[in-house]
C-alpha cells in the first residue's frame, strides 16, 4: 500500500492539509491501546529505527489516503491467551474510531494483519535470589 498526501482543504483563512503520516501515527495509538495488543510488527526497517533510539509510532502501520477516505493496514502482535478474532474487531474499530475524529476523514477499511503471538515471559530468578532462599 502506498502513502499518497491528502489533498487541500480550503477554509476562510488558508489551507488544511494532513500528511498521511499524521493519520499512520493515529491509527499506530489507536491500535496499541486495544487490550490484547502486545506491538506492532513493523519489520526489519522499523527494528533499527527502535535500535538507533527513536521510537517509531507508526511502525506496522501503512495509509492510503484520498481526498475524504483512507485505508488502513495494520501489522500487529497480539498477547497469548486473547481471542484473536475480538482482539482484531477491536483494532478496526479503535482505528476507525480514531482516525474519523480527528481528521474528519472517512476510514472504508482497516485491514488487520497478525504476524505473531506474544508469551509472557516466566518470572526469571536471579542467582543470588536463589541462593538467598536455599539457605
Amino acid at each position: 500500500m502506498s502513502t499518497l498526501p491528502t489533498e487541500y482543504e480550503r477554509t476562510d483563512i488558508g489551507e488544511i492539509q494532513i500528511a498521511p503520516e499524521v493519520i499512520e501515527i493515529i491509527a499506530g495509538l489507536a491500535t496499541v491501546e486495544v487490550k490484547g495488543v502486545a506491538g506492532m510488527s513493523g519489520g526489519f526497517a522499523g527494528g533499527i529505527v527502535e535500535l538507533l533510539g527513536r521510537k517509531n509510532l507508526s511502525k506496522g502501520v501503512k495509509v492510503e489516503v484520498g481526498q475524504r477516505e483512507a485505508a488502513v493496514d495494520v501489522s500487529v502482535i497480539i498477547e497469548y491467551g486473547n481471542r484473536l478474532p475480538e482482539v482484531a474487531a477491536e483494532i478496526q474499530r479503535n482505528v476507525k474510531r480514531s482516525i474519523e475524529t480527528m481528521t474528519g476523514l472517512t476510514v472504508v477499511e482497516v485491514n488487520v494483519h497478525i504476524h505473531d503471538v506474544q508469551f509472557r515471559n516466566a518470572e526469571k530468578i536471579d542467582d543470588t535470589d536463589a541462593f538467598l532462599r536455599v539457605k
